[in-house]
Order: structure tokens, then C-alpha cells, then sequence
């Protein structure tokens, strides 16, 4: 099985860009008969259920589950859980709490232990507050998971917002 990991603040034009590149990549995976996981979320891991399907590979989504029923995700995470769902072969509950993001983080290493590959959808930055990938690379690595980075040229974050400060 293949995973993927990487930035939460990807641009849409990045999204689209990795699409195209995941696609590519993923479909020497469906023909080897290995599947695609990911955690549920909205930007890179709808992006890479699209490429997936799009490349003939399967798809496992996982989602957070309390007490062995699924938990309910934030408002802004439901539209992305629907079409992972549709995209999806198969579906795994994972005990972890959406909301914390330390049990993200870890319900992640579960994922990437579970796994021979994992795409890290990265720029190499390190880990910092919000963004794990740097972190997850390094653990797939120490785990002795294959990892191959994937940072398409013309790849960006997000423009981030400055809080202005008069004086």
C-alpha cells in the first residue's frame, strides 16, 4: 500500500498541478495491485483520491472514528470526506480525535507504518505548529518506508494572511 503526506496549505494551482503528477506516478502502483491510503481531509488528499482513481489504483480512505463509530468532522472537511468516500474502495475507521493535532499526526504514523511508500508532498521545510510533513518523512524513513518526495515545479502554499499592526 502507498500513502501520501504533505502540506495542509497547498495553492489550488499546486493541487491541480499534483493531480497530474500523482496520476503518473500512481499508475505504476495500480499495476503492481497495491492500493492508495489516505487520511480523510480537504486539499492533497482529495487530490490524490482523484489521481488515484483516475490511474486505475484503489483507494482506502480512513476515517476518525470514537468508540469504533465515525466521528463528526468540521463543517469545512465534509464536502472533501464525501468525494474521498465516493473515490473509495474501502473505508477504515481509525480512533483519533480530527479536532486534536497531535492524534492527527499520529493516526498518521499508524498510516505510514501500515505502508510500503508513502508520496510526500513536500518542499522539504521543517515541521513546524501546523504542518507535520517535515516529521512524517522522517519517520516513514526511520521505519524503513520508501519515501519519494513530490514537489512539482511551480509548486506553492497558500498566500498567507499578515495580521497589520498600527501604531
Amino acid at each position: 500500500m502507498i500513502a501520501v503526506v504533505g502540506h495542509p496549505d497547498l495553492s489550488a494551482g499546486t493541487l491541480a498541478l499534483l493531480e497530474d503528477e500523482l496520476r503518473a506516478r500512481l499508475a505504476a502502483f495500480a499495476k503492481s495491485g497495491r492500493a492508495g491510503l489516505v487520511r480523510v481531509g480537504r486539499g492533497l488528499p482529495v487530490a490524490f483520491g482523484r489521481a488515484a482513481r483516475e490511474a486505475g489504483l484503489g483507494l482506502v480512505t480512513v476515517l476518525p472514528s470514537r468508540d469504533g463509530v465515525p466521528a463528526r468532522l468540521a463543517e469545512s472537511e465534509r464536502k472533501a470526506a464525501g468525494e474521498l468516500l465516493l473515490l473509495s474502495r474501502h473505508v477504515r475507521l481509525l480512533e483519533y480525535d480530527p479536532a486534536d493535532r497531535g492524534a492527527c499526526v499520529t493516526a498518521d504514523e499508524r498510516l505510514v507504518r501500515s505502508c510500503t511508500g508513502l508520496l510526500a508532498v513536500w518542499d522539504g521545510s521543517p515541521s513546524n505548529g501546523r504542518d507535520a510533513t517535515a516529521h512524517l518523512v522522517a519517520y516513514a524513513r526511520s521505519h524503513g518506508v520508501d519515501v519519494e518526495v513530490v514537489w512539482p515545479s511551480g509548486a506553492e502554499h497558500k498566500a498567507r494572511r499578515h495580521a497589520r499592526v498600527d501604531g
